[in-house]
């Protein structure tokens, strides 16, 4: 509380013109860009500090701006240009004045090798040959002169009085998803008040410890002595406690729960859709208070847990709409006449939901209302380490409509709450993601129990592979790989496990890697600043370090982030690794957390590489570095992998955009977030009538 209450500090009023220029609607429009340029100069041109603005511009408007601006505040500056361009221009512009004075002009030329020098000269055709671009248009004679050197904010502002100071063919990014599905709210963590209004929210949060307890049939459970839960940043910060339910309260949660199933059932769609969207505005609206829980708890950093509270929001959204769409009246089906053949879901009775800390608020929220969406009653039981966030998930739920009876909160171990629901022959069905290692027992024990073969829906982990050839471009290699193996401390199962360079660029990207991860900050989550937070706990802490101990003996190549002293005293953190092995063999099982392995590969051996990477057995993410069309098409199609990711990192799937999941080792599917996902929680119903038994086919005979 300590940190975030730091954090908590008024935010400062931009120059109205900077605020104006930012908010005009995400810089849809090119002359939205030019007033922030303006906006931007006229604070360096007056602000008081020490500062020598140096503009670089081939815009003739914005030159004669900052031309009078700059003399108005009598502030030394000077101009730059590119080497080759813009040289008539500035020879009026920095001709001397009358007294004989001139703005320098600085001339700018880009020096380096061909491979190094390509990129940039390719936008730098991509800017100037834009049809908004002020170069692009000074040489179209149709235009004339008043036209190319209108001033963007006259522009502007008639744009505003005519309503269309938005691009019309971009939409808005709450209006994104083409199927009228709402966006989750994101927030500009670069706008001082959206921070301010976030530090507050989390102060208000964390003021009061949050006791969350098991909740049967709406009651707060009989319970188990309080367990304190506390901060992975930080083990002396108490984030609250948690009474974990007595495994005889399963029994009664399920009962409860088998009960209340079929009435809502008989909901149906339309109207359990509602009720999860009611539960998304409200997360919304709660957005500064769940953040500050999953960076308590789960040791986020504020980006982190700002995409988990909109996933979250997004799964909930989603499946409404699945819900609303497939859950109706049901489907028609083609058949002889005479005969009315329809097909419908239902759901399957009383399902077991059991989610992993690595995203104690998304992947739970979405197990819970996928399963809630397809008429299910829901037993749930949280991961040990993050009860909290996942009993505030419940209690929205709860307040924005689902049945308490519908929704039964089981905290407790895997061992005692998740064993015993497994072994429930009332539960129809279970839905668990974590480790393949518990993916098996859960599999084994579900075959074993008596009465009705039960719906098993597993995601785990992955060995996640990026393959890169010598055509790819290193620097967006290494911010993708990154972000890919050290977001969330490397805790996701997306996560790259396996960098493999084509050996040909190896040295020249690890050259690169080992520079980009000595930028990281490894911090305490809810600063700003922090690139990297905590693992999860103890355990988690010590099985890495001494994995790490153990990969880098003998290493041919090997780089680790420092760690500050301050931060490891009383918290569980793990520095970054990167360490070269020798081949995929060498490791057996994944690694949970921020250790990047680099493998090298030689061209021609590609399929090869591509079957030990499906010999590992595990198809979860895979990703490709490439600019060749026909290595594309190569490795899509034979990628172990459910998603498979070209030219970008791997993590951050987004709901109903990038349905996740994988296969083998990794998974049973469906995909979460996909339109096949609901489908697995339901059961099925084909009723067909024999409409020739009350007079035949009415509409048959209506065409006579």
């Amino acid at each position: 509380m300590t940190s975030w209450a730091r954090l908590c500090i008024p935010w400062q009023p931009l120059n109205c013109l900077v605020a104006a220029a930012a908010y005009t609607l995400a810089f849809m429009k090119e002359v939205n860009t030019d007033v922030s340029y303006l906006a931007c100069a006229r604070r360096l041109l007056t602000i008081a500090a020490p500062v020598y603005p140096q503009f670089a511009t081939h815009n003739a408007h914005t030159v004669a701006w900052l031309q009078q601006v700059g003399r108005q505040a009598g502030r030394a500056f000077e101009f730059q240009r590119l080497h080759g361009m813009g040289e008539e221009l500035y020879a009026v512009v920095c001709a001397p004045d009358e007294a004989g004075k001139r703005i320098p002009c600085r001339v700018y030329a880009p020096v380096g090798s061909h491979e190094d020098l390509l990129p940039y000269l390719v936008r730098r055709l991509l800017e100037n040959g834009a049809n908004t671009s002020f170069v692009n248009r000074l040489v179209d004679e149709r235009l004339p002169p008043a036209t190319i050197a209108a001033d963007p904010v006259a522009v502007v502002e008639a744009l505003a009085a005519a309503g269309a100071v938005a691009h019309p063919g971009i939409a808005l990014p709450v209006a994104m998803f083409p199927d009228g599905r709402r966006n989750a709210r994101g927030l500009n963590l670069a706008d001082g008040r959206e921070r301010h209004a976030l530090a507050v929210g989390a102060v208000a949060e964390l003021q009061v410890p949050l006791a969350a307890t098991a909740l049967v049939s709406g009651k707060p459970g009989r319970g188990m002595p309080l367990v304190v839960v506390r901060s992975p940043q930080d083990r002396r910060q108490q984030v609250g406690t948690v009474a974990e339910a007595l495994p005889a309260e399963v029994a009664e949660a399920v009962a409860k729960a088998v009960a209340a199933q079929k009435g809502w059932d008989r909901l149906g769609g339309p109207a359990r859709a509602l009720v999860l969207e009611r539960a998304a505005d409200a997360m919304e609206a709660t957005l500064p208070a769940l953040v500050a829980l999953c960076v308590a708890e789960a040791g986020k950093t504020v980006p982190e847990a700002i995409g988990e509270v909109r996933e979250a929001v997004d799964f909930l959204r989603y499946y409404a709409g699945e819900a609303r769409a497939r859950f109706g009246e049901g489907q028609l089906l083609p058949g002889p006449t005479g005969e009315r053949n329809t097909l419908s879901l239902r759901g399957r009775g009383v399902f077991a939901c059991i989610s992993p800390w690595n995203f104690p608020l998304a992947i739970f929220t979405g197990q819970v209302a996928a399963a809630l969406a397809a008429g299910n009653a829901v037993v749930a039981k949280p991961a040990e380490q993050t009860p909290l966030v996942a009993y505030r998930a419940v209690q929205l739920l709860h307040a924005a409509g689902v049945p308490v009876a519908v929704l039964q909160f089981l905290p407790g171990s895997g061992e005692t709450i998740g064993a015993t629901l497994v072994n429930d022959p009332r539960v129809a069905g279970v839905a668990f993601t974590g480790s393949t290692e518990v993916a098996r027992l859960i599999q084994r024990q579900l075959a074993m129990r008596e009465g009705a073969i039960p719906v098993f829906i597993a995601e785990t982990g992955g060995q996640n592979l990026m393959v890169v050839d010598s055509s790819a471009l290193p620097e967006q290699v290494v911010g993708d790989v990154l972000a890919s193996s050290f977001n969330s401390a490397g805790q996701r199962c997306s996560a790259l496990r396996v960098l493999c360079l084509q050996e040909d660029i190896a040295d020249r990207v690890l050259h690169l890697l080992r520079g980009a991860m000595d930028e990281l900050t490894i911090g305490l989550p809810e600063d700003w600043s922090t690139d990297i937070g905590p693992v999860i706990d103890e355990t988690a802490r010590d099985q890495l370090e001494a994995y790490a101990s153990r990969v880098q003996t003998g290493a041919v190549w090997t780089h680790r982030c420092g760690l500050p002293k301050s931060l490891a005293m009383y918290g569980c953190y793990v520095a970054p690794l990167a360490v070269e092995i020798p081949s995929l063999d060498s490791l057996q099982r994944e690694v949970f957390g921020p250790v990047l392995h680099v493998l090298r590969w030689r061209a021609g051996t590609l399929p090869a590489l591509l079957q030990a990477a499906a010999a590992t057995g595990y198809a979860l993410t895979f990703g490709l570095q490439t600019r060749l069309d026909s290595t594309i098409a190569e490795v899509c199609a034979e990628a172990p992998a459910g998603n498979v990711y070209v030219n970008r990192n791997l993590i951050g799937a987004v709901v109903g955009v990038q349905p996740f999941g994988g296969h083998g080792l990794s998974g049973t599917g469906p995909k979460a977030g996909g339109p096949n996902y609901l489908v697995r929680f339901a059961a099925e119903r084909t009723i067909t009538i024999n409409t020739t038994a009350v007079g035949g086919n009415a509409s048959l005979l209506a065409l006579e």
